[in-house]
């Protein structure tokens, strides 16, 4: 199962949980009980090259600074 992370927009506590990915919309903050938010980690690699790294295309990914 993957590891996602979160934020909850409520009381702002961020924190990670391993959900299966059906359940990945359903997580709640261990704080507040809130529904959280999925925070996006890392670069985008939508549209990578064969060779590796950002194509330059992913408009507002801010992952790689193009």
């Amino acid at each position: 199962m993957p590891l996602y992370s979160f934020r909850c927009p409520a009381c702002g506590k961020r924190f990670e949980e391993i959900l299966t990915v059906a359940r990945k919309d359903e997580a709640v903050c261990p704080d507040c009980g809130r529904k959280a938010e999925r925070v996006w980690n890392g670069k985008c690699n939508f549209g990578a090259k064969r060779s590796g790294g950002c194509s330059g295309h992913c408009a507002g990914c801010s992952g790689c600074g193009k």
